[in-house]
């Protein structure tokens, strides 16, 4: 009932389809060879796993990634999924890295507030004072802190800038550079002090002529950079956009071995990131950090770079050492999940260029779906038939467990959907009527039970107590082989057959509940009518139909002779 209630309130009445059956949206990508990596199997394999675990972050949101030939990889979003979102996280396949900030300066206001993407940052708003923009007039601090034994705090921010002072002409910005307190900031940044180089002019000029608030323009920065070479890059932070000039990669993202989002239930810190670097990333991590400790702001601020933007640019104050850190401030909980995502999975192996981006129909679905349920109602009346003959009046107790277990799994599909992004496909389906046969052998499992126990002699109520141990140890053995086959399948398999893993494991669980809070207590309940305690010939349970033995009753020796006669052969 209860379940049954927050469905409803919740307004989520009906289960999320997948894209077989509500139709969605199908994203083609090329691979194309970057900075030395191959295309082949194994860097495609890498990518595909990378961008299954982008999209389907609990495993059960039905969305498929999958090869196609030798360079392609094709992307199956669900209808009723964020396809938006999921397709910006899909589409930003560039490396990700840690680059040093040598300037930055607000680039216009943004049309629109960004969404919670990869293309968005995952921190929050400007740093106080930082910038005279208009559309940096509030601001908020957000703090990182490196987790290592005896290492400093540090803090992270994402912010509006002016250009600072490492923009001084004839200065070369740099990552080991101390910004001077007393020099004039520059709009651009200049030349190496040995003498102004062409790349240096071409950096200085594409960063003064650069709008970030032109989608034209930002796809012609940061994306093509090496990660040797400094570039120029744009960053959107709560709806304004920002430019930077970023020095060399100091640490590539594959350097990250986990990153996860998590409250801070100590403090005050709210939403935050936690960040874990490798070994190698780890020494990186703090030379970078100690340099960039030494400098002041903007100097003092990685940017972290995937796909040529900024999504993120914390500061540090101190080194970092120990290969953890977190970035923490305002961030709300799904900005934290995101940034967290793409730290995550942010570096793959390839470049992916988009091919298309095509709508698919649900109508081969549709009509998959119809043949399956119409096959699965025949079965289920096939079940039912053969209950009512072999069970008679017991039928009705089976059909009874299995209506309230279909209830069950369609209200918990439903419930699911938003929950952790459930979508039911044809192979769900398929997972949830095989489970018709599951939960109808649990029945029968008890029946067969408590028959037996009445062919023994005995009378229904007993038959009832003393079937239930029994047939309770076979049915959780049963279960347990069905439900540990679901689990390994779920585990070791992705895409369309995790969903039919997933269903099967569900109503395996729902199964035991069922039996155990259902058909159980119903039992004992109608052992007490007469209909079934008397034996009726319909009631699946007449003792002269089952063969039962005579009825067993004790006999007790008589106390004395006040009981009466005694039998001279037994004196």
């Amino acid at each position: 009932m209860a379940l049954t209630g927050g469905m409803f309130l919740s307004g989520n009445t009906t289960p999320r389809l997948g894209i077989d059956l509500a139709g969605g949206t199908s994203i083609t990508l090329k691979a194309k060879a970057d900075q030395g990596s191959a295309v082949n199997k194994a860097n495609m394999d890498t990518a595909v796993d990378i961008m299954n675990r982008r999209v389907n972050g609990l495993g059960v949101s039905e969305a498929e990634v999958q090869t196609q030939g030798n360079d392609n990889i094709i992307v199956n979003i669900p209808k009723g999924t964020n396809s938006k979102e999921a397709q910006q996280q899909v589409g930003t396949t560039a490396k990700l890295y840690f680059r040093p900030v040598l300037a930055s300066e607000p680039s216009g206001t943004a049309t629109s507030s960004p969404s919670p993407s990869a293309s968005s940052s995952g921190s929050s708003s400007p740093k106080p004072g930082a910038s005279a923009s208009p559309s940096a007039s509030t601001s908020s601090k957000e703090k990182a802190s490196g987790s290592s034994s005896g290492s400093p705090t540090a803090t992270a921010t994402s912010q509006g800038r002016a250009v600072t002072d490492a923009l001084k002409a004839g200065s070369t910005p740099s990552p080991s550079t101390s910004g001077s307190g007393s020099a004039k900031p520059s709009a651009t940044p200049s030349a190496s002090a040995g003498g102004a180089s062409a790349d240096a002019a071409k950096l200085r000029a594409q960063y003064a002529a650069l709008d970030c608030t032109k989608p034209a323009e930002r796809a012609k920065v940061g994306g093509a950079a090496k990660p040797g070479d400094p570039t120029v890059a744009c960053g959107q932070i709560r709806g304004s956009w920002y430019k930077y000039v970023l020095g060399p990669a100091a640490v590539d993202g594959t350097e990250v071995k986990k990153a996860q989002a998590v409250f801070d239930t100590q403090g005050a810190s709210g939403w935050q990131v936690q960040m874990t670097f490798s070994s190698s990333g780890s020494k990186k991590f703090a030379d970078i950090t100690g340099q960039l400790a030494k400098n002041q702001q903007p100097q003092n601020e990685f940017g972290i770079v995937l796909d040529g933007e900024v999504v993120s640019s914390p500061y540090v104050q101190n080194a970092i050492t120990g290969g953890q850190a977190e970035i923490s401030g305002s961030f709300t909980q799904q900005d934290a999940q995101s940034l967290a995502n793409m730290l995550s999975y942010g570096a793959l192996p390839l470049s992916f260029q988009e091919q298309s981006v095509t709508t698919v129909t649900a109508a081969l679905g549709g009509e998959q779906l119809h043949a399956g349920l119409l096959a699965g109602a025949i079965g289920l009346a096939l079940v039912v038939l053969y209950l009512v003959v072999y069970y008679r009046g017991l039928s009705l107790v089976a059909m009874a467990s299995l209506l309230v277990s279909a209830i069950l799994t369609y209200v918990i599909m439903s419930l699911l959907g938003p929950a952790i992004g459930f979508a039911l496909n044809l192979p769900a389906v398929c997972g949830a009527i095989v489970a018709i046969g599951i939960t109808a052998d649990s029945f029968i499992v008890y029946f067969e039970r408590i028959r037996d126990e009445i062919r023994e002699g005995r009378t229904l109520r007993p038959a009832v107590e003393r079937a239930w141990p029994r047939a309770r140890r076979t049915i959780l053995v049963s279960d347990f082989v069905s439900f540990l086959a679901a689990a390994v399948l779920f585990i070791v398999t992705v895409g369309k057959v995790q969903g039919f893993a997933f269903t099967l494991g569900l109503t395996t669980v729902l199964d035991v509940v069922v039996v155990f809070l259902f058909t159980k207590p119903l039992m004992t309940l109608l052992a007490r009518r007469p209909f079934f305690a008397n034996g009726h010939k319909w009631s699946g349970l007449d003792p002269k139909s089952l063969g039962a033995k005579a009825p067993l009753r004790r006999t007790r020796r008589p106390a004395g002779p006040a009981a009466g006669p005694v039998d001279p052969k037994e004196a």
